[in-house]
Parts: C-alpha cells; sequence; structure tokens
C-alpha cells in the first residue's frame, strides 16, 4: 500500500477549499427570537430564543432549516456569509420529519441553491462534509466519512425518522439545519442531531436523509405541511395500549360516521348501555406489514397515495380478521 504524495493530498485540499468557496454563499445562518411585552412599561420586545443554519432551496428564496431550529419562535432573521439579512417567513413545518421551511424576499443572485444528490446509493465510508454555524459562530467546514446507514431518531413529535445517515463530521449545536455534502458538493442530507450526553460533539452527528428532503420541502411550499394517506381514525396512545396490557397493534378509540374506516367494517371502541367498555378492532398490521405502535402505522402510511387500497389485519374480540380500506387524505 503506497503512501499518499504530497501532491495527492494537496489535490485533495484544493477540491475541499472549493467546495467550501462555491458552497458556503449557500448555507445561511438563522437566528429566531420571541415576541414579548414587558409588563410593566408595556412596551413589545424581542427576547433572543436560538440559532441555526439552513440553506437555499431555490431561486424563489426558500430556506431550508431543522423544524426545532425555528420551533416556538416568532421571529426569524436570515443572515448570508456576506453578513447581509433578509426578515423570514414561515412557510411550513414537518415536525415529523424534523424539517421546516422559510421564505426570504432576496435579491435572485443571492441566491444560490445547493445541487441535491441521491442518498439511496450512498455507502460507508464515502466522505461527507457538513458546513454550519456551530455555537453562533461564523460558517465553519467539517469533514469525515458516512460512518452508518439506515440509523433511526425520534422526532420532536415522537414518530422515528428512518433511513437517517450517521457520520463522524463534527456536527455542534448550530450546525441543526446545515446541509452535508459529498465530495461533489451535492447535498446528501440535512443535519439534524448529535448523540452525546453534553449536547456537544462526541464523534456521531446524524442527517437526514436528501431522498426524504426531496419529497418533503416540495409539499411543504405547496401545502404548509405533509399531506398524508391514511384512515379518518382516533387511536389510543402507545401508554394506553401498554397499560391496558393489549397485544403490540393499534387499537382504534373512534371514526367519524359514513366514513372509510366504516364503510371497511373496523369498529371503534364502545361503551355499551350498561356501561361496560368494548374494545375496538386492534390494528396489527397492514398489507403483510407489521404494525406494532401509532409510529408505525404512520410510516407504512407513507409508502402509499390517497385512494389506494391496502388489507388492514385487526384483532376483533380475539379474532383475526382482514378487511380491505381505501386511504383517504388526512391533514
Amino acid at each position: 500500500m503506497h503512501a499518499p504524495t504530497a501532491g495527492n493530498l494537496a489535490d485533495s485540499e484544493t477540491r475541499t477549499i472549493e467546495l467550501f468557496r462555491v458552497t458556503s454563499p449557500s448555507v445561511v445562518h438563522i437566528t429566531t427570537s420571541k415576541v414579548a411585552r414587558d409588563y410593566f412599561s408595556m412596551n413589545v420586545q424581542e427576547i433572543p430564543q436560538g440559532s441555526g443554519t439552513g440553506f437555499v432551496w431555490d431561486k424563489a428564496g426558500h430556506i431550508v432549516t431543522n423544524n426545532h431550529v425555528i420551533q416556538n419562535a416568532d421571529v426569524a432573521m436570515v443572515a448570508f456569509d456576506d453578513q447581509t439579512s433578509f426578515p423570514a417567513k414561515l412557510v411550513g413545518v414537518a415536525p415529523d420529519k424534523d424539517l421546516a421551511v422559510l421564505l426570504i424576499d432576496a435579491p435572485p443572485e443571492r441566491l444560490r441553491p445547493i445541487p441535491r444528490g441521491v442518498s439511496a446509493d450512498l455507502e460507508v465510508g464515502r466522505t461527507a462534509l457538513a458546513i454550519g454555524n456551530p455555537f453562533g459562530l461564523d460558517q465553519t467546514l467539517t469533514t469525515g466519512v458516512i460512518s452508518a446507514l439506515g440509523r433511526e431518531i425520534k422526532s420532536d413529535s415522537g414518530v422515528p425518522i428512518k433511513d437517517v445517515i450517521q457520520t463522524d463530521a463534527a456536527i455542534n449545536p448550530g450546525n441543526s439545519g446545515g446541509p452535508l455534502l459529498d465530495r461533489s458538493g451535492q447535498l446528501i442530507g440535512v443535519n439534524t442531531a448529535i448523540y452525546s450526553p453534553s449536547g456537544a460533539y462526541a464523534g456521531i452527528g446524524f442527517a437526514i436523509p436528501v431522498d426524504t428532503v426531496r419529497w418533503v420541502v416540495p409539499e411543504l411550499i405547496e401545502h404548509g405541511r405533509i399531506i398524508r394517506p391514511g384512515i379518518a381514525i382516533t387511536v389510543a396512545s402507545d401508554s394506553m395500549s401498554k397499560r391496558f396490557k393489549l397485544p403490540p397493534g393499534v387499537l382504534i378509540l373512534d371514526m367519524p360516521e359514513r366514513g372509510n374506516a366504516e364503510r371497511a367494517g373496523l369498529r371503534p371502541t364502545r361503551r355499551t348501555r350498561f356501561g361496560d367498555i368494548v374494545l375496538g378492532d386492534i390494528i396489527v398490521a397492514v398489507d403483510d406489514m407489521a404494525v406494532a405502535s401509532t409510529s408505525d402505522l404512520t410510516l407504512i402510511f407513507e409508502n402509499y397515495e390517497s385512494g389506494d387500497v391496502v388489507d388492514l389485519t385487526v384483532i376483533r374480540q380475539g379474532t383475526e380478521l382482514v378487511l380491505p380500506v381505501e386511504l383517504e387524505t388526512l391533514d
């Protein structure tokens, strides 16, 4: 095995320097604040809340970041690497994916979208580069490799984010919402979390894969939220199901009259005339894909479209049944 020559090392460094030079104008620093009224003077003031990173999505001025970066904020400002800043308007959020989209009114020549890659064909060991604003500092570049694929982390809503990229490129507070790039400068993920008891970098960082970002962001731009296919039912929380020692699955509590669920023959939980509670159907599978929790049900339905018919396997009073149900659009 030959040691790398000085010339090859210099070429590698040159490519990294050029990548940062080309991409940094597309990466922004986001600061947020809350509006509050002073109790004594009654004056309205902005209280700084936090900061993070984002990046330019398109020439229309859409900025992508993490949901947790702008969560609970009343005001957001977006600053570029040349310190020019613009007030941002919230376009949409997807807490289940920890993604959010802002909109700024900036000159088109100032907006440089990052080219988007593909995350489905990534491999462990590939170069990964992260650009962000750790601890509120000006733009910082960190490099590493893809350490693992197919990881799962919890979103703020509690729904797991699947197929997450794990990297050893240093990600610190303030890097959240910034781009994870491959060696050609294409977007392969959105940095979202660090795994560390102290909250500081400890060798493990996570990024939402770009294949997820590519379908979520257009939904947020068009609708302000993810338009989900599913079934209009009210279900019991996982903790409630465990408390009643129910089998793994999703218990149906209620459903609208004359809806798809009722037409399919599903039954909700009800109370008899004597006050006894009769448990409703427990969904345990969708098209032979096991359902053990509400998160499973949510993630499985993402693979379908409204109007698709799925076979629900349910347990009803100890008996297993299979019922075809047409999926509908859910808010």
